[in-house]
């Protein structure tokens, strides 16, 4: 149990002591989620504000305070004071010092990890690309903020299912493959890969302003993929096998791996079972041809509620299917497959009514798992100040985002560290560290603009940062190998510095629970950051090595915890900690 859970039960147990007749008071769970660390250590190690309690117990806050001070009699903690409605702990640093240590050395990395998800399955539905198409930096997002979930609930027990949900399904193919035949070759495409493709596809569009008829084609050739034509159907594999070749190369560089690929065409024949058992219970209704499920809500008086959406369109007027189509045979499917507790949609917050709509199709048709459906938006991204835009030709492409990442690291490697062993390797987890870090960095809604004088900034709350200070202590923990050190003197770890580092280390496995109760990964980027910080400022002042035996000793282990929490974060956030920088 960490400090401020035990904090929490002896607090609850000390209100009902006081006011064993009152009715209303917060559980030791609820004292948790009130418990703050404030910003001042003058003011205590942990507060827990009071003023909640006024109506349950009919007193004013400071009173409430002073008089749970006043019954406090548990020696865990050195002192308590009131102040302001507020209930200020002090911990007998050495105690907490030595409990904290323990708790983190003895878990090693696996410090924070749980068997909180046991017999849970998540699916996570992230990356998404188009066939095709290359890579883009508008990928990144969605491909990092769900391998990091991905990593977080399998630290904590879940067993999770990844899907790389590909578009590979629609017009635009038989466009393609009418392209292809027209004025493409194998060889060249080959070659060229993605790239070639892209070039006929484009190609096709202005050839079709010159012939509409080009259009009649495509849809033809996107025909006989449907209906199963043998070669319509091998020269669409074969456009997907390209992209997912050239793909690989960017989920090899970021680490990236998926459990399953089962795109839009996994799904073409499992649509009909959508649409029958949307006839069977009288939701669908024809609006203009379209075959749609009204979401339109009344309130008891019959007015059109604020929770009232667009029409969820199911089937167009020529009997094609859509997005939502799909996305509700997909989660049916997921359903029956891996009978999942939690399916999360890593997707723009542009796609925001698109996910309300089909969830509340589900809803609609009588699942209650319809609820455990998460659209996990996220903010855009930009590049320079400048907003991306394909049409306008103004894009970048992951992959060449990374390699021109790792080249810039190496400059700088070469530039402050020459003589650095496998800088190539090291400036490969600098460089798309660097990047990783950057987009997650804040809040997942918030839009992003990448640049490179902040991300790859070595002082700054970066990536680079934070795996330097990883690669400090490293460094301190080798040149500790050569010296005879006695068992560590937790008096040592006693000085304000030391403190606030090991109240860091002690909150971390909360972080990780809080990160995957608001999918948020940034939440943990914004830890490991923190413990950088706070050890760089014990790091500068206190002698680590240099001190008496048993002080060295404990600053050591100290520095052994952070090295293993920030290589853990960094982990659950899918970047790499050298060693040596």
């Amino acid at each position: 149990m960490d400090m401020m859970t035990r904090i929490a039960a002896l607090t609850a147990d000390c209100l009902v002591s006081a006011w064993p007749e009152a009715e209303g008071l917060p559980d030791a769970g609820e004292i948790r989620g009130l418990l703050a660390v404030p910003p001042d250590p003058a003011m205590g190690d942990y507060a827990f504000p009071v003023f909640r309690l006024a109506k349950a117990l009919r007193m004013a806050p400071p009173k409430i305070a002073l008089a749970l001070c006043q019954a406090w009699n548990h020696a865990e903690v050195a002192r308590v004071e009131a102040v302001n409605g507020y209930m200020n702990f002090f911990l007998n640093r050495v105690n907490f010092a030595r409990e904290t240590l323990c708790a983190v050395l003895d878990a090693g990395e696996r410090y924070g990890a749980s068997d909180l998800g046991a017999g849970k399955t998540i699916c996570l539905d992230y990356s998404s690309i188009n066939i095709a198409k290359r890579f883009h930096i508008g990928h990144l997002s969605t491909t990092m903020i769900g391998h990091s979930l991905k990593r977080i609930y399998d630290f904590l027990g879940y067993k999770t299912v990844s899907i790389n949900h590909l578009g590979d399904w629609g017009t635009q193919f038989g466009k393609m493959i009418c392209a292809y035949k027209k004025w493409g070759s194998r060889e060249e495409v080959e070659r060229g890969g993605v790239n070639e493709l892209v070039r006929l596809y484009v190609k096709f569009h202005e050839e079709a302003e010159k012939d509409p008829s080009l259009d009649d084609e495509g849809r033809a050739w996107f025909k006989k993929i449907e209906d199963g034509d043998e070669e319509a159907r091998s020269i669409w594999g074969w456009f997907k096998d390209i992209t997912l070749r050239d793909t690989a190369r960017v989920y090899d560089l970021l680490g990236v791996s998926f459990d399953s690929y089962a795109g839009e065409s996994f799904y073409n024949d499992k649509m009909d079972r959508v649409v029958n058992e949307l006839k069977e219970k009288g939701l669908l209704t024809i609006s203009n041809g379209a075959s749609v499920v009204d979401l339109t809500e009344l309130d008891a008086d019959g007015k059109e509620t604020r929770n009232s959406m667009p029409p969820c369109i199911i089937l167009r007027s020529d009997g094609a299917t859509l997005y939502a189509t799909r996305d509700l045979a997909a989660a049916l499917y997921r359903q029956d497959t891996y009978h999942f507790d939690k399916c999360l949609y890593v997707v723009a917050y542009q796609q925001d009514l698109h996910f309300r709509q089909w969830f509340k199709v589900l809803d609609k048709m009588g699942y209650p798992w319809a609820k455990d459906c998460v659209h996990v938006a996220f903010g855009m991204i930009s590049y320079e100040g400048q907003a991306l835009a394909t049409r306008k030709g103004h894009v970048v492409y992951l992959e060449d985002l990374l390699q021109q990442a790792q080249q810039k690291a190496l400059d700088i490697i070469n530039e402050k560290s020459p003589d650095l062993p496998d800088k190539e390797t090291v400036a490969r987890q600098v460089g798309i560290g660097a990047v990783v870090y950057a987009d997650l960095s804040n809040n997942r809604i918030k839009d992003i603009d990448f640049r490179w004088d902040r991300a790859l900034n070595f002082d700054g709350e970066t990536g680079p940062y934070v795996q330097y200070t990883h690669a400090r202590c490293c460094s301190v923990l080798r040149k500790a190998e050569a010296l005879n050190l006695p068992e560590a003197d937790a008096e040592a770890l006693t000085d304000d510095e030391a403190q606030a580092l090991l109240r860091l280390l002690g909150r971390f496995p909360d972080v990780i629970r809080e990160a995957a109760d608001k999918y948020e990964p940034s939440m943990i980027t914004r830890a490991v950051t923190d413990i950088a910080q706070a050890y760089n400022k014990f790091y500068y002042e206190h002698r680590i090595l240099d001190d008496a035996p048993g002080a060295a000793a404990a600053r050591v282990a100290l520095t052994r915890a952070v090295r293993n929490v920030i290589r853990t974060g960094l982990w659950l956030i899918g970047i790499e900690a050298p060693e040596r920088m």
